[in-house]
């Protein structure tokens, strides 16, 4: 544990900021999962509303660099393929 005070500030702003990271990159993923079971159940209304939610958590979490920028648009892209599948 560090003695000094601003190593100490340190370590509670890390732990502060994983939280937060960690809260993002779960919300994305869920959305995600989320959007290829309506997919599979071949659900075009649903599917459409979910892949809204999952361009826009996907979108946050490169804004917020969880994700990279090259990860955001290749995960977007493949949420587009999946989307033209099912129409």
């Amino acid at each position: 544990m560090p003695n000094i005070k601003s190593a100490i500030k340190r370590v509670n702003t890390s732990k502060t900021k994983t939280l937060e990271n960690t809260m993002i990159k779960s919300e994305y993923k869920t959305a995600v999962k989320n959007f290829l079971q309506e997919v599979e159940a071949g659900n075009k209304e649903n599917a459409l509303a979910t892949y809204k939610v999952a361009v826009k958590a996907v979108e946050k979490a490169a804004r917020k660099g969880v994700i990279k920028d090259n990860t955001c648009s290749r995960k977007k892209s493949a949420l587009d393929k999946a989307l033209n599948k099912i129409k």
